[in-house]
């Protein structure tokens, strides 16, 4: 468990993708208080474009028996409706990501050429990384690319306000590659497309992986200044 953070820039520093959680259960107010407070997210034309979904205890057992025989059944997915990465991705983003990935596997000491121990430490994500409480985010078909953006301004308003309750998170992409065992599961409205999943808990702070901190670009890298 790390502790709450304080401050706006405690909160931005501390959080992280974490991949091990420990068992400790999420208080229902905390995650409804974190999940409202955060509505106060900005979205173009005040459109409040999220969706959520909330799963734990047995159903989160439940979601979890059901993705053990997916993953197995189905270990490529079910057609995703949209790329989580660009195809052809360029560098530098195609760098960032390689780099990661190194020091991810590097932490966990899995070499890249023990493909089944990379494997199976992917499939994890299907296990909420043993976090207690798992978020779905939808949005609706009829939304582009700008109410996209104001699902990730609302995600993030959310993890850093978990961070404030000492809570942690990892935002998971990866659950849009099966869209459709989540369909069956959750019965969302048709019009809704699935976006992201999220675990929440408290992090495991024994566990090497939590260990990990990504590493950004400079300011230099990404910004530009004209007049300043």
């Amino acid at each position: 468990m790390t502790a709450p953070s304080r401050t706006v820039t405690e909160a931005v520093e501390s959080r992280r993708s974490v991949r091990a959680f420990t068992d400790q259960p999420v208080d229902g107010a905390t995650i409804r208080r974190v999940l409202s407070k955060a509505a106060r997210s900005p979205s173009g034309g005040n459109l409040q474009p999220w969706q959520l979904f909330v799963v734990g205890g047995d159903d989160l057992q439940q979601l979890k028996d059901i993705m053990v025989k997916r993953v197995q059944e189905a270990p490529q997915g079910e057609d995703p409706e949209y790329d989580v990465y660009p195809k052809g991705l360029k560098s530098p983003y195609r760098d960032y990501r390689f780099q990661v990935g190194e020091d991810m596997y590097a932490r966990l000491e899995v070499p890249r050429e023990d493909k089944m121990r990379r494997l199976a430490w992917f499939a994890r994500n299907y296990q909420f990384f043993g976090a207690p409480l798992a978020l779905f985010c939808y949005v609706d078909r009829q939304m582009n690319q700008p109410q996209w953006s104001d699902l990730g301004m609302y995600l993030q308003t959310v993890m850093l306000l978990l961070r404030e309750e000492g809570l942690d998170s990892c935002a998971q992409e990866c659950w849009s590659i099966y869209h459709r065992t989540l369909q069956d599961f959750l019965q969302p409205p048709d019009e809704l497309m699935l976006f992201t999943g999220m675990s929440i808990g408290y992090a495991d702070p024994d566990h090497p992986i939590n260990q990990l901190r990504t590493r950004r670009a400079p300011l230099e890298d990404f910004c530009r200044f004209r007049g300043i």
